[in-house]
């Protein structure tokens, strides 16, 4: 069966570079971009709001508190809890922590698989997802399907100058190794929809590349595959 020639799917875990490039390459096409990960970040940041236990986990306090936050995605992909814009909460530590647990929930997965999938229906000409099940669960039929992956140091590096042009407070290296290290633990090992690479998937290990090389390598084989 044919591919879906109108979506651009690029996975990948924790500082592999995906969000950058997926919003790039998505300029360069014309194409509309969806930022995932910043919509779990969300429901973390819905779920930390409500006061919901994250150790334990209250998996149905984290269902409830996404359902009242009423997340949506503004035409432009950004992401919204009640109609207000939350980027500057979602990159924050506190939220960087409690997001692999939210992201983990069943329900949580569901509703906003649902959201993506509406919101890539009305994305003219196209549209570039980023996440890590976008090649696997939400999108299997893309034709053109990444994983961009790197080192743990380079990733841990990369999250740090992230958080720090945020003008947020990053740890040193080490203690974001650790933390990246948790997280892709947690998001491989997850029952619902875990980080994996799908099968046909293009593989790009970004660790010794610029990002706009990964974006110019992406659009190549974008090209020669038309």
């Amino acid at each position: 069966m044919a591919g879906d020639e109108s979506i651009v799917t690029i996975d990948g875990p924790a500082g592999s570079g995906k969000t950058t490039v997926a919003r790039n390459v998505a300029q360069r096409l014309g194409f509309r971009f969806l930022d995932t990960g910043a919509m779990y970040r969300a429901a973390a940041l819905a779920a930390l709001d409500r006061g919901v236990s994250l150790d334990p986990l209250d998996a149905a306090g984290a269902v409830s508190a996404l359902r009242a936050a009423d997340l949506s995605l503004a035409e432009d992909g950004a992401v919204t809890l009640g109609g207000a814009s939350v980027e500057d909460r979602i990159r924050g530590p506190e939220v960087t922590r409690a997001v692999s647990a939210v992201a983990a929930v069943p329900e949580v997965r569901r509703q906003l698989t649902e959201l993506q999938r509406r919101f890539a229906a009305r994305a003219h000409p196209g549209l570039v997802a980023e996440g890590r099940d976008m090649a696997t669960v939400v999108f299997p039929c893309a034709s053109h399907r990444f994983y961009l992956d790197a080192s743990v140091a380079e990733r841990a590096r990369r999250r740090v100058e992230e958080l720090r042009q945020h003008g947020g407070e990053a740890p040193g290296i080490e203690a974001m190794i650790a933390l990246i290290r948790a997280r892709d633990e947690k998001d491989a090992g997850r029952e619902a929809a875990p980080l994996c690479i799908g099968r046909g998937v293009r593989v790009i290990d970004t660790t010794a590349l610029a990002l706009d090389e990964v974006v110019e390598r992406i659009l190549a084989e974008l090209g020669a595959r038309q």
